[in-house]
């Protein structure tokens, strides 16, 4: 009895080993397994797919994004995967990119800028279908990221970034929505209100502060104190622990700059033997999952963070892409009950 080649290699199939079993030349089935935009006969396709199947062979990534001068891979950077704010935009990405037969590489970019900029330079050797850019950034971080996401575009890659910076961009009215959430809580009854916030400079933070006090203002309220810090659970709880040790009033709002943020500062109100809400209320930002699981549940702004995933592939992958709007909705719940006249 003869052997299978297949069960006695001790090296990986070739495309050499392919183009053999399947009876064609080296370049056809090239074509077929490397992606080449040149059209091949259809009885040649099926007869290389056949072999490369039975022989086990994977096509080489490099070769085909060689052929295709992109690969089929998207690029997704975000600042910091456990948090549920750019977990929702991954899963967006990652679902539209399945369902298109692509892969999503995610790279982790910790807000830092010198090292956002190294992971952009080192996607140009991989030859991404696309770059989408996800991290929150400081106003003075861009340059460099931008001059890098103009060298991926000019190998091929398409470039999205939430906010201003890429080819296309993903736009979220966050001074828009935290405008409106800011008139509502001054509609419950609130005056007085502590901000818990990031680092001046930030874009989204500074957007999302600034069109909160606007809003209250509007209804007659202040924004009194603003605490910085940074995007962690933990940085919440820091803040609000010193807020509460310079003193805060009962009746008191705490606009937090994102769920998260206020997750961590309800921990320390009631780690103060405080109350949250009949106390002291909390407002967040983005409407992740964990924002309608505390006790008592967060209000905050719902922003549609999968959806916005998905409009950031599409802007990859779809010629003609325009972003629809993206509905920013205010919604009340128990922790902030307004105050009684």
């Amino acid at each position: 009895m003869t052997a299978d080649p297949a069960s006695v290699r001790t090296s990986p199939p070739t495309l050499h080993d392919v183009a053999r079993a399947a009876g064609v030349s080296l370049a056809t089935a090239s074509r077929v397994l490397n992606g080449s935009e040149r059209k091949v006969a259809e009885s040649f396709r099926e007869r290389v797919e056949k072999a490369a199947d039975e022989l086990g062979y994977t096509a080489n990534a490099s070769a085909q994004a060689t052929a295709r001068g992109t690969s089929a891979a998207i690029a997704l950077l975000v600042a910091d995967i456990a948090d549920p704010y750019f977990g929702l935009i991954a899963s967006g990405v990652a679902r539209s990119a399945d369902a298109e037969g692509l892969i999503v590489t995610v790279a982790i970019t910790e807000r830092d800028a010198d090292r956002e900029v190294r992971i952009l330079r080192a996607l140009r050797g991989q030859r991404p279908r696309g770059v989408i850019l996800a991290a929150s950034r400081a106003e003075n971080q861009g340059a460099s990221s931008i001059a890098e996401l103009a060298a991926l575009r000019a190998l091929g890659g398409r470039t999205v970034t939430f906010g201003d910076g890429g080819d296309r961009s993903i736009l979220i009215d966050n001074r828009g929505g935290a405008e409106r959430l800011g008139v509502q809580m001054a509609r419950l009854g609130y005056r007085r209100a502590t901000a818990i916030v990031a680092a001046e400079g930030v874009r989204t933070s500074d957007d999302r502060l600034a069109g909160f006090t606007v809003g209250f203002a509007a209804g007659g309220g202040e924004v009194g104190r603003v605490h910085r810090g940074s995007f962690e659970r933990e940085s919440g709880a820091a803040a609000m622990a010193q807020a509460l040790a310079e003193g805060v009033d009962a009746g008191t709002l705490v606009f937090a700059l994102s769920d998260v943020i206020a997750v961590g500062a309800m921990t320390a109100i009631r780690d103060a033997g405080r109350r949250v809400g009949e106390d002291i209320a909390v407002c967040g930002f983005d409407d992740v999952p964990v924002s309608s699981d505390v006790t008592p549940r967060l209000t905050t702004v719902r922003v549609p963070l999968s959806d916005l995933g998905e409009q950031a592939f599409r802007a990859v992958v779809d010629p003609e892409w325009t972003q629809p709007p993206a509905d920013l909705e205010v919604i009340v719940r128990e922790s902030t009950p307004g105050v009684a006249p």
